[in-house]
């Protein structure tokens, strides 16, 4: 009976997976109320551009921002929001 040695099996995902990056490419516009509920739920939200999605990161200042959510958002009237 003899022993062999299996070899080393680097486990690490490649940085070519689409999971190893989970940064969202744009931001929505998506209702205030829905926002909570989504990151504390884990429910899916619907975009102003008709996307869903569940919220999982926050925007910060200078964040690309969806081009078609971005126009609707614009053409609505002012304080009509939640």
């Amino acid at each position: 009976m003899s022993t062999q040695t299996l070899p080393e099996v680097d486990t690490t995902p490649d940085a070519t997976d689409s999971t190893s990056d989970d940064a969202p490419k744009m931001f929505h516009y998506v209702r205030k109320a829905k926002i909570a509920e989504s990151a504390v739920m884990g429910t899916h939200v619907v975009a102003l551009c008709g996307e869903v999605f569940p919220v999982t990161k926050s925007a910060k200042p200078g964040s690309p921002v969806c081009p078609d959510c971005k126009k609707i958002y614009e053409s609505l009237p002012p304080g009509g929001g939640e």
